[in-house]
């Protein structure tokens, strides 16, 4: 087992499924330096009875528990599980867990509240349907009472979480309208996870640019859903997402038409006064755009405002690390929120640079 507890109180045992897995490791990475939690059970279906070291040679050292199959763990030995596993496989996995067991979700199995809707965009029934009306959607900094007393979470996705922070707060007062917003997404090929897919071999990748899911995409209801919550109405958005030859980072280029009589300058100051005590996310001054490296490796999300050439438009640049503030840093945030932590905790180091 590995514990980094300097707390002085008896630290929570998390159990992480599938993590062999991008984000599982980024997990594990981070984990370690909490002060509040041991990492009691690894998972890996088709890496069971591997060292984790023999996966991810980073982190070995650290007295880590070898990988096992999740029906070789005893859940009486745990009391949070985080779970990194594949959409699709993880909604029969959770609704047949103890009840003392807290959970951050990972995948996108219950981000929809709409059971119909999750059937149309992924293509079959949702498997736990009575479970998905408890579940709480984990966009930290917009449902921090609601997750403090959830037991099971559904950790926001990374094109989802990227659009949503500059959006939310604008859409809630009035500032643009609903119907005019285009999302201009891209992220590191890590998003798209660790399995061998010929399209994401590096000579298919590399010295390349890609539009992908286009005019479909499941992130889109997740990200109509949460504007349709703050807008009291239906929320159609364009979005299209692409592969960037980079291992991490998002970027999400938002254009939106302001409503009659605001300014470029009102836009920043609402975002600036609405994360004004949010430790994660900040609002880069009139001139200047935020860039993927700004928050490399860190739970920082960081908005630029623009005005755009057409008038009463304006362009919001918005970027998050895929990988941690886009999964596994908010998804440990949430667990803080849960368990009664420094919402900080852990997930406090500075981006990384160059």
């Amino acid at each position: 087992m590995a514990s980094t507890n300097t707390s002085g109180g008896t630290p929570i045992r998390v159990g992480i499924l599938g993590a062999s897995g991008y984000t599982g490791a980024e997990l594990v990475r981070m984990l370690l330096r909490h002060p509040n939690v041991t990492i009691a059970a690894l998972t890996a279906e088709r890496q069971a009875g591997k060292p984790i070291a023999e996966v991810f040679p980073h982190l070995a050292g650290y007295g880590l528990p070898d990988l096992v199959k999740i029906d070789a763990l005893d859940w009486n030995a745990l009391d949070f599980i985080f779970c990194a596993l594949p959409h699709g496989t993880t909604q029969e996995v959770i609704a047949g867990l103890p009840s003392h067991l807290k959970v951050v979700d990972l995948s996108a199995d219950f981000r929809l509240t709409d059971p119909a809707e999750y059937a149309v965009w992924y293509g079959h029934e949702h498997r736990a349907t009575d479970l998905q009306k408890e579940v709480v959607y984990g966009l930290t900094e917009f449902n921090r009472a609601a997750v403090a007393t959830a037991r099971v979470v559904a950790n926001p996705g990374c094109y989802p979480t990227s659009s949503l922070l500059p959006l939310l707060p604008l859409l809630s007062k009035g500032l643009i309208e609903s119907d005019r917003i285009v999302i201009d997404a891209k992220s590191g090929v890590s998003g798209a996870g660790r399995d061998a897919k010929q399209a994401n071999l590096f000579c298919e990748v590399s010295e390349g640019f890609a539009a992908y899911g286009v005019g479909h995409h499941r992130h889109m209801p997740e990200i109509e859903q949460e504007l349709r919550g703050v807008a009291g109405r239906p929320v159609t958005v364009s979005f299209t997402p692409h592969l960037v030859p980079m291992n991490r980072g998002m970027m999400a280029t938002i254009y939106v038409r302001m409503t009659d009589g605001v300014t470029v300058d009102d836009l920043r100051a609402a975002l600036a006064a609405r994360y004004a005590d949010e430790p994660f996310v900040g609002v880069t001054p009139a001139g200047v755009n935020p860039a993927t490296r700004h928050v490399r490796a860190s739970n920082h999300a960081l908005i630029g405002v623009t005005a755009d050439r057409a008038p009463g438009c304006a362009i919001l640049v918005s970027v998050i690390d895929n990988l941690v503030k886009g999964a596994s840093g908010q998804a440990i945030q949430n667990m803080n929120v849960m368990m009664g932590f420094g919402e900080t905790t852990g997930i406090d180091q500075a981006p990384l640079f160059p």
